[in-house]
């Protein structure tokens, strides 16, 4: 299963052609390419998958997914429902 992680953009630079960024992760920074979102700005929450920003998310969003994956890794044996009606 892969997961794509979202964070909050720190830094923007450029690296050869490449737009990069610094992102916090809850406190781990990690770099990631920006390039297919080139109107990331610093501030901005963005969702992470092996290395690529995939786009750009709320920050109210973005806390609530970092919340409930939390939750998830504090709690392995603890058995998930979903409710579809309120997904997003």
């Amino acid at each position: 299963m892969c997961v794509a992680v979202p964070g909050k953009i720190i830094e923007i630079y450029d690296e050869g052609p490449l737009s990069m960024a610094k992102i916090d992760f809850g406190g781990v920074t990690k770099e990631a390419c920006i390039a297919w979102i080139p109107e990331a700005r610093v501030g901005n929450y963005v969702i992470v998958h092996a290395g690529f920003a995939l786009n750009i998310i709320d920050e109210d969003e973005a806390i609530k997914t970092l919340e409930l994956m939390k939750e998830v890794l504090d709690n392995p044996n603890t058995e998930m429902t979903w409710d579809t009606k309120t997904a997003g």
